[in-house]
């Protein structure tokens, strides 16, 4: 059986968190130099790091299975590729730009030149609201093009803004697009039946390790006196996993809670009578 061809950005920020995750899911991703092929031969996969831009076309082509980009650069692509999940990461908001005080929506794009790096995204949206403006296709940074004069607006990413503040230039209109890193596939998968067990099983292990990365584990010992008010404040999954103590009329309380809630939820299980009260974090799951 071939390996699962994966592909990975090779740099950019979307490279570290993407073979972060994949070793929390258990894949071999490491490389010792700048090698462009690293085997996974215990998951049976083989890991092929692009540039980022370049991961939609090989996917979408179907010379690899699956890989890990940002979703602008998969619908900037154009190619059939899919996204089959988020994953948490490189999260960036896709806005116009110009100099303050001289476009306050898109309708004022009406005519205009548009600096971008993602012309077929800028021109899809452009379309969808019936506005005809001239693109102007730069690669890397645009912030610059409306000071040199060859844009009066521009179309790109935006993490923090600092960099168009620098440049003299502010966000306007509704976002474009909301990107972050997605795990996409090609359409060639669906006509293997090992790849697509191989997908199935990546799609498992990558939910597993969000799921980690969203819950924590709560355990607390409770009066079974107060145990119902204390079941209110962490239903679990399916429900709170409860096991009796030595100590008579107590029970010791075990659940999955959201992380970002879980001091709230340990104050309030402390007011209804809760002690012991132990947060642990999660490596990855199956739920």
């Amino acid at each position: 059986m071939a390996p699962l061809r994966f592909a990975l950005p090779n740099k950019g920020s979307l490279s570290a968190p993407a073979a972060q995750m994949l070793a929390e899911a258990g894949y071999r991703v490491h490389r010792s130099g700048r090698e462009l092929i690293v085997a996974d031969p215990a998951n049976d996969v083989q890991f092929f790091f692009l540039r980022p831009r370049d991961i939609a076309v090989y996917v979408g082509e179907g010379s690899l299975d699956v890989g890990i980009t940002g979703r602008d650069l998969l619908l900037d692509s154009t190619v059939k590729a899919k996204e089959i999940l988020p994953l948490g990461f490189g999260k960036a908001s896709f806005y116009f730009a110009s100099r303050p005080g001289t476009i306050s929506d898109s309708a004022g794009l009406e005519g205009k030149r548009i600096a971008t790096s993602y012309p077929h995204l800028v021109d899809d949206h452009l379309a969808e609201h019936g506005i005809k403006a001239k693109l102007v296709r730069l690669d890397g940074a645009v912030e610059t093009a409306v000071e040199l004069g060859v844009a009066d607006a521009i179309a790109d990413v935006v993490e923090t803004g600092i960099t168009l503040k620098t440049s003299g230039l502010e966000t306007f209109g509704k976002p474009i697009l909301k990107s972050e890193a997605v795990l996409i596939q090609g359409d060639t998968v669906e006509d293997v039946p090992e790849s697509v067990r191989s997908v199935e099983i990546l799609h498992r292990r990558l939910q597993g390790v969000l799921i980690a990365r969203r819950y924590v584990i709560l355990d607390f010992d409770c009066p079974v006196s107060t145990q119902e008010e204390a079941f209110k404040l962490v239903p679990g999954i399916e429900s709170p996993t409860v096991s009796p103590l030595a100590r008579e009329g107590w029970v010791a309380v075990r659940s999955l809670v959201p992380r970002d809630d879980a001091p709230f939820i340990m104050d309030e299980l402390w007011r209804v009578g809760a002690r012991a009260i132990l947060v642990s974090s999660l490596d990855t799951c199956r739920i």
